[in-house]
């Protein structure tokens, strides 16, 4: 019974198999909580230079083109690979010395984020805007730069066994953040409103809430203090400038088109306008439904609730069902079901306020957005060689935002020009091209898998 009980117990490999309870208790673990708090910190600061800014301004009576034109600070994460080689490698004088190479640069990082959104809720966008778009910037960059340390830091501070924990811990951090920095703030800016104003705008109460959540992030800062060093990677000997320029941003480049050859024009093309469609549409979102008449509360509970909890649910079946059917045609799936929830929008334009229909609209939204993030990633990890993985990985989640982004910057015209109907069904045919560009990438794909079939044939015969 004990032998054949230990042999049940055993894995393939010889080593104990872990039971559900100390399966589940992994999360309870010191390096899964501290990942828990510095998710946090990485999530918090993303819909505060986006989403939630651009419901502020609109709200301050910004025009809808300079909001759109505002949306480029958030470029500073589509070229954070630019500048990851100095966080990775530059030590920062004393700091370093005294707390390590990641905790430094995390202290830092986090500190910078914290005196962006300061300044972002002592600025009044209807005074002087150009302050509160150099703090939003600011705080853009300080948030790409912590984004980087954190990656390195969460790789170096657990064995390979247990980074899949890891990464549920910071993910769910990530998306508890995005509520506070989403639901939170526009929650807490409709109870700092006076109740005998006439209405509108009261920058008083964006102030405040901007600066509770600048205070938040001690949450991040009081875990990189606390928390301890990962143990030091040595790095390569000093090279010349131009062979750490050509093994650093160069060869993972260089690699990816030998494998691919010419048809690295077609999977560039995909990763360039994946999520076009979603990425253009959102910027307006917020100012639609400021322009539209929903409230805070109402925008709070609907967009930032119901919308991550649903982003959730669709990245969950996204997953599921690029196992079972693979990842091209859930790809593909993807495509199609955000370019049609942006109809949605459209019809959502015509009918006008309703709660009910911003519901049910904004739920289809974000679970189409999660299949089609979940899809994305699988096909994007397919992509890296294993000997680049981080650099190439980067480089390619930095390439989705480019094109999206500086398109995005043109939104708000279009709406000047047009309307939000017509915007929203545009933002629906720019999802055309994509459905082509899968089609072609899954070609591509399959004549590689049979080229490698053929390859491993001829080495057995």
């Amino acid at each position: 019974m004990s032998s054949e009980s230990t042999a049940q117990n055993q894995t393939t490999s010889g080593t104990p198999r872990k039971s559900w309870r100390d399966a589940w208790l992994v999360y309870l673990q010191p390096e899964s909580l501290r990942m828990l708090s510095l998710g946090f910190a990485a999530g918090l600061p993303l819909m505060l230079v986006l989403g939630t800014l651009s419901f502020r301004l609109r709200e301050a009576g910004i025009d809808r083109g300079t909001i759109g034109h505002l949306s480029w600070v958030g470029l500073a994460y589509g070229f954070k690979w630019i500048w990851a080689p100095i966080v990775d490698r530059v030590p920062l004088p004393g700091l370093t010395r005294a707390m390590g190479r990641r905790r430094s640069w995390l202290l830092i990082a986090q500190i910078g984020v914290m005196c962006g959104l300061a300044g972002m809720a002592l600025a009044n966008p209807q005074t002087a805007l150009q302050p509160m778009v150099v703090w939003a910037l600011v705080t853009a960059f300080a948030s790409a730069t912590q984004d980087i340390a954190l990656d390195a830091y969460r790789i170096e501070c657990a064995p390979a066994k247990e980074q899949a924990a890891l990464a549920a811990s910071y993910q769910t951090g990530y998306r508890l953040a995005m509520i506070w920095s989403g639901a939170g703030v526009l929650w807490l800016a409709a109870r700092a409103e006076l109740s005998g104003s006439a209405g509108g705008y009261q920058n008083a109460a964006w102030q405040l809430a901007y600066l509770v959540m600048a205070g938040s992030m001690l949450v991040g800062i009081v875990t990189v203090l606390i928390s301890p060093e990962p143990q030091r990677v040595e790095m390569p000997a000093a090279r010349s400038a131009g062979e750490w320029l050509q093994s650093t941003l160069i060869e993972p480049f260089a690699d990816f088109f030998r494998r691919y050859k010419w048809h690295a024009a077609v999977i560039l093309a995909l990763i360039a306008v994946y999520r076009i469609s979603d990425v253009v549409m959102g910027i307006m979102a917020n100012p639609f439904y400021v322009d539209t008449g929903f409230t805070k509360d109402e925008v709070a509970t609907v967009t930032k609730i119901y919308g991550v909890i649903m982003t959730l649910v669709g990245a969950f079946i996204g997953g599921s069902l690029s196992m079972r059917f693979g990842v091209m045609r859930i790809l593909m799936l993807g495509a199609i079901l955000s370019a049609f929830t942006n109809l949605l929008f459209a019809w959502l334009a015509g009918y006008g306020h309703s709660v009910p229909a911003l519901i049910a609209v904004v739920s289809a939204d974000n679970l189409a957005s999660g299949i089609a993030s979940a899809a994305f990633v699988g096909y994007l990890s397919s992509l890296t060689n294993i000997s680049y993985s981080a650099s190439q990985y980067a480089l390619f989640s930095s390439l989705m935002l480019l094109l999206p982004k500086f398109i995005a910057g043109f939104s708000g015209d279009y709406v000047n020009a047009h309307g939000y109907a017509n915007f929203f069904a545009s933002t629906a045919a720019l999802g055309l091209p994509v459905l082509l560009l899968v089609w072609a990438a899954g070609r591509v794909k399959k004549s590689g898998e049979r080229a490698g079939e053929s390859s491993v044939s001829s080495a057995v015969g």
